[in-house]
């Protein structure tokens, strides 16, 4: 059976050794969990990354030389292995990340490696996909997280950037990251928050509008959030048709998923995309890490 590395990286690295979509090794990690170098990648020059990446996928390796792909998973917009646009990685804007790891892999001892580079949302797609014996489904998952990620599986061509997905056209919403107004991250995303409630922690705000008498001001955005998911649930089911929707990430925690599923009904109205549902799942590394390496198994399939 085929031996590939899949590899995430966001806050930190993670990698590991799958062997028939399975972790065939321990999950390594760079920094170690510690919480106070969660910033540390986003300081580190585009060579220092690939190289700590190489490292961190020989060490997965184990010392095995017949490694036929790596997967590698980032944030961004990539394409062709090119990190076209990453704002959470800005050092990585215009890297061809696929043949710099792939010149560095040879000088570890990993030669011929075919190496793929995709979204780090898509690698939770495939991940959910493989774990679940879904591999011939559509698979669509948000993340909830600093930012919005959206993943889709199985792989196609094109961006699918949906956490910038334009669900207000109000003048207001203008907290998104990459500065674009009306996106689905500057109403949900973490760091969205922070910046809209300078005076409260998104805890705080969905604690207060969860209270038995809410504060008005965090009810409101509490329902604002949950219509910006909707929404945006909503044009990927009128784009590509019911199904299966998958919603992670640490902050999950703040869905309410009947007041989701309220704000979805009043959205979808045709019969035939009325089939779709919604599940939370637990946004784990070994999903992502074995998403990463499935994807990689198929590009190199696709040749």
């Amino acid at each position: 059976m085929a031996k590939i590395i899949g590899v995430t990286l966001s806050e930190r690295v993670q990698a590991a050794l799958v062997v028939d979509h399975k972790l065939a090794g321990p999950l390594q990690c760079f920094p170690d969990d510690g919480g106070e170098d969660d910033g540390a990648l986003i300081e580190m020059p585009t060579d220092d990354l690939v190289k700590m990446l190489c490292e961190q996928i020989t060490c997965a390796a184990q010392g095995a030389t017949d490694i036929s792909a790596v997967g590698v998973a980032l944030p961004g917009v990539i394409r062709n292995g090119v990190v076209e646009d990453s704002p959470n990685l800005p050092q990585l804007k215009g890297a061809r990340i696929a043949d710099l790891l792939t010149l560095k892999l040879a000088e570890h001892g990993l030669s011929n490696v075919a190496v793929n580079v995709m979204n780090d949302a898509d690698s939770m797609a495939a991940g959910l996909a493989a774990t679940r014996q879904k591999l011939d489904r559509l698979i669509r998952v948000w993340t909830l997280g600093i930012g919005i990620g959206y993943g889709r599986y199985p792989f196609i061509d094109g961006v699918w950037e949906g956490g910038h997905g334009v669900v207000s056209l109000d003048d207001k919403e203008r907290y998104c990251g990459c500065g674009g107004r009306g996106h689905l991250e500057g109403i949900m995303g973490h760091r969205a928050m922070r910046l809209r409630f300078l005076d409260m922690e998104p805890e705080e705000v969905f604690e207060a509008a969860n209270a038995a008498n809410p504060d008005k001001r965090c009810l409101d955005f509490k329902r604002l959030w949950h219509k910006a998911l909707a929404a945006a649930t909503a044009t990927e089911i009128h784009q590509e048709g019911a199904g299966k929707f998958f919603i992670t990430g640490f902050n999950v925690r703040f869905l309410d998923l009947p007041m989701l599923k309220d704000y979805l009904q009043q959205m979808v109205k045709m019969s035939p995309l009325q089939s779709y549902s919604l599940e939370i799942v637990k946004d784990d590394a070994e999903t992502r890490v074995i998403g990463a390496a499935v994807s990689a198994e198929q590009a190199a399939a696709r040749g």
